[in-house]
């Protein structure tokens, strides 16, 4: 059972390791700018697994912001994989040992995440690592081979390059934005504030990760108290309970 686990593992975590590599060759360029070699951005790409979160490190460090900024950008940032791992500790087997628990809450990402909670039951360990073993190799690699990339292709090609993580956060936001008018309002206003932030005297002479910093927990924080998500869009712990324990009983 456990090696059918690993197995399936492996075969889902094939596309998104190659989506991941994609994305982090472009984190690389954005790595390489800032200064870091292959081996600090495989090192950062390993420990982070976080596109929008290393970009905010990467340019962080490119724009020399203090330890405490890095730090605390960062963290915003991944804030949304707290919750994550919270949902996912509804998942596991009480009897899951604390090393399980602890190595798949380290590799918590967007897409791992969706593939571990669509399936039904308890949370299998041999299948995250099975996905982990793929996804997070060539994600970090990404990174080394596009700081390696940076440092041979010419200039023109280094900018244009650099360009294409903005179209994946564009990417990212379109959809939902489509979707909920409050996402999409939300997104204008970030942009409108963001950039009103380099012009206001006294704000822009913050530095660029403290301004992200505070808007990102202002905005955030004010969306979050004028329209909270419902509890009907989202399934109550019971509910997850009931589902594992017909899964168990069917098994």
């Amino acid at each position: 059972m456990k090696n059918k686990a690993f197995l399936e593992g492996i075969r889902d975590g094939i596309p998104i390791g190659l989506g991941y590599f994609a994305v982090s060759f472009s984190l690389g360029i954005v790595a390489r700018n800032a200064g870091l070699n292959p081996v600090q951005g495989f090192i950062a790409s390993f420990f982070n697994l976080a596109s929008a979160g290393e970009y905010a490190l990467f340019t962080s460090i490119g724009a020399v912001a203090t330890y405490l900024e890095i730090a605390l950008i960062t963290l915003v940032i991944n804030a949304r994989y707290l919750l994550m791992s919270t949902a996912l500790t509804q998942r596991f087997d009480p009897k899951t040992p604390l090393i399980h628990r602890f190595l798949i809450g380290f590799a918590v990402t967007d897409e791992l995440f969706g593939i571990t909670i669509a399936r039904p039951g308890y949370i299998n360990p041999s299948y995250n690592y099975g996905a982990y073993l793929i996804a997070i190799p060539l994600w970090s690699i990404g990174t080394s081979l596009g700081i390696i990339a940076g440092n041979f292709l010419p200039l023109r090609v280094v900018s244009a390059l650099s360009v294409a993580l903005y179209g994946m956060f564009i990417a990212i936001i379109v959809p939902p934005a489509k979707k909920n008018r409050v996402i999409l309002i939300s997104i204008i206003i970030s942009f409108a504030a963001s950039y009103a932030c380099t012009v206001i005297p006294k704000i822009k002479e913050l530095s660029a990760g403290t301004r992200t910093i505070i808007l990102t927990v202002v905005i955030s924080s004010i969306v979050a108290l004028i329209k909270p998500i419902s509890d009907q869009d989202t399934p109550s712990a019971g509910e997850s309970t009931k589902e594992n324990e017909a899964t168990e009983s069917v098994k």
